[in-house]
């Protein structure tokens, strides 16, 4: 049986519940091929029953749903396996089991949270903010795991006195920061004024770039595993190239 399920928390605590027992069960929030005879089900979310499920998980492991939080982040197409045998591993142990790495559960989980958080690094390099005519900043960005809201308070540090957009394009949604208070909304496309300095900030950074690279000295395959080409896209310094 496929355990279909919306991507959320609370559905994936009422799909684990109806899944755990089952032997041959899958849950997965992406589209899944079925195999002859095989049977499917969505399971929606119920609030007041994954409060329940969430509060029993806790009892074995109090960190527990911040590791699901961050499981339910993660690109990978394997995301949804990985948290459902580790929470399985969880429920059956009835303690903590991420120091067990030896189980397959265990490093499946560990390498999906480490990648969330590995892009959350990368990506406080990597964001190009834009200025706004209202002067507000504004940054495109389309990673592979969802951590646009994650990225947040490391910018809330550096740029506190401006309001600031971080729009996810390929998820259709936004952390934006008013100056204030910060949130998570949907967005499906902006169309944003530039600042009258903006394109010559642009130009002014490309300049830069160019004028510190030493093109004799040209490692593209290193320069590539630093600043991985599916980030370029919203790069200044790498338009075009």
């Amino acid at each position: 049986m496929i355990y279909f399920y919306d991507g959320s928390k609370e559905a994936f605590l009422c799909a684990f519940a109806r899944a755990f027992s089952d032997r041959e069960a899958a849950l997965t929030s992406m589209n899944a091929q079925l195999s002859m005879g095989q049977q499917s089900v969505f399971v929606p979310a119920d609030a007041a029953r994954a409060a329940q499920i969430e509060q029993r998980l806790r009892i074995f492991d109090k960190n527990c749903m911040r590791d699901l939080d961050t499981l339910l982040r993660c690109g990978d197409a394997h995301r949804d396996a990985a948290a459902f045998a580790y929470f399985k591993l969880i429920a059956q142990k009835k303690r903590p089991v991420r120091d067990m790495l030896s189980e397959p559960a265990v490093i499946a989980a560990t390498e999906c949270m480490r990648r969330v958080g590995y892009e959350v690094h990368r990506f406080h390099g990597f964001v190009r903010f834009l200025e706004c005519a209202s002067g507000a900043l504004y940054a495109p960005i389309s990673p592979d795991n969802d951590i646009c809201d994650l990225l947040v308070p490391h910018f809330k540090a550096r740029l506190p006195q401006f309001p600031f957009v971080i729009h996810d394009v390929k998820r259709k949604k936004a952390a934006v920061y008013d100056g204030k208070h910060d949130f998570l909304a949907p967005l499906d496309r902006a169309e944003i004024a530039l600042s009258a300095d903006e394109r010559a900030w642009q130009s002014l950074w490309k300049n830069y770039y160019a004028s510190v690279n030493i093109p004799s000295r040209e490692r593209l395959k290193q320069m590539r595993g630093y600043m991985p080409v599916r980030y370029w896209k919203f790069m200044p310094e790498k338009m075009g190239s």
